[in-house]
């Protein structure tokens, strides 16, 4: 794995903007169309705001987001943080035939990270979930 870049800052949704800058500008110096960067933008911004609201509770914590290339040249970023584990794989698709004002409310943004990347990998180390995005 190489790294390209990195940030860490507070779990605070007023940071999601730095955040997505640094993905934004490591895609784009991969190559990656205009297109794909935007849905690599969503995905990771899906991911810090489910951080910055739920990760900590009632304290902040931080969030480190990595940009790096596998050695298939594939891009990936890598969150990292210290709050409570939380597993994507562990959720239920949502069920998207149900009327909009029936449907259990959450796991659309998870849905919604697995369909914008090619591979979703979750791994609690160190007591930290790091969850990669591999696009």
């Amino acid at each position: 794995m190489r790294l390209l870049s990195q940030l860490k800052l507070p779990a605070e949704i007023s940071n999601l903007r730095k955040f997505i800058e640094l993905v934004s500008r490591c895609a784009e110096e991969q190559g990656l169309s205009p297109e794909r960067i935007i849905e690599i933008g969503v995905a990771t911004e899906e991911v810090l705001v489910n951080i910055c609201n739920y990760a900590y509770q009632d304290q902040v914590g931080e969030v480190k987001v990595s940009c790096m290339l596998d050695d298939e040249s594939r891009f990936i970023i890598e969150i990292e943080d210290a709050g409570i584990p939380f597993d994507v794989h562990g959720l239920d698709a949502p069920d998207l035939t149900d009327d909009i004002d029936e449907r259990q409310v959450g796991g659309l943004g998870v849905f919604i990270i697995k369909e914008l990347v090619e591979d979703v990998q979750y791994r609690r180390e160190d007591n930290k979930n790091i969850l990669k995005l591999v696009t």
